[in-house]
């Protein structure tokens, strides 16, 4: 039986930096760069963030990061791959991520997609993502997917900085 892979959404397989800076600029005409938002909670880098990620769009139209699709097709050829994303914190996130993940991501069943509230109670063999608060309570693997918010501390989890980097590990 193939190892189970738990992968989150945003800011691992969606563009949620790229994202807000794009509603921040189209609302204010602010231009944030990714050097100024390092380190920070994206509720602090991000003044108008609790309002847009509750819009309609925000997380449907959010670009895909970078050899993403590339390296999950390859992973799902050797893993068990679950999609686990957060979602119940923003209602209008549940229809709008599974639309995304159907139209950038056609390989993965929506039997293996897990949209919930805490992450804590999924299990697998690895989880890949970019928050402390779902790494630290998993009993297995972790890959921390290294996004501004992260970069600062270090919990002994392995970093990965790209998808090219999570290819040479887990492939």
């Amino acid at each position: 039986m193939p190892k189970r892979l738990l992968v989150d959404m945003d800011g691992v397989m969606a563009d949620i930096y790229q994202q807000a800076i794009n509603f921040e600029f189209a609302e204010s005409g602010r231009k944030i760069r990714m050097e100024d938002v390092e380190g920070k909670d994206e509720i602090v880098a991000f003044p108008n963030a609790k309002r847009h990620v509750n819009e309609r769009g925000f997380f449907r139209n959010a670009p895909v990061m970078k050899d993403a699709q590339e390296v999950l097709r390859a992973l799902h050829d050797v893993y068990e791959i679950y999609i686990v994303s957060a979602a119940m914190e923003f209602p209008t996130s549940l229809e709008e991520k599974y639309e995304w993940l159907q139209e950038h991501f056609p390989f993965i069943s929506w039997k293996n997609i897990i949209l919930c509230g805490s992450k804590v109670p999924v299990t697998g063999d690895i989880l890949i993502d970019d928050h402390y608060k779902n790494l630290d309570p998993f009993v297995n693997r972790t890959l921390l997917f290294t996004q501004p918010h992260n970069t600062k501390e270090d919990r002994g989890h392995e970093r990965v900085n790209s998808w090219q980097e999570v290819a040479a590990l887990l492939l």
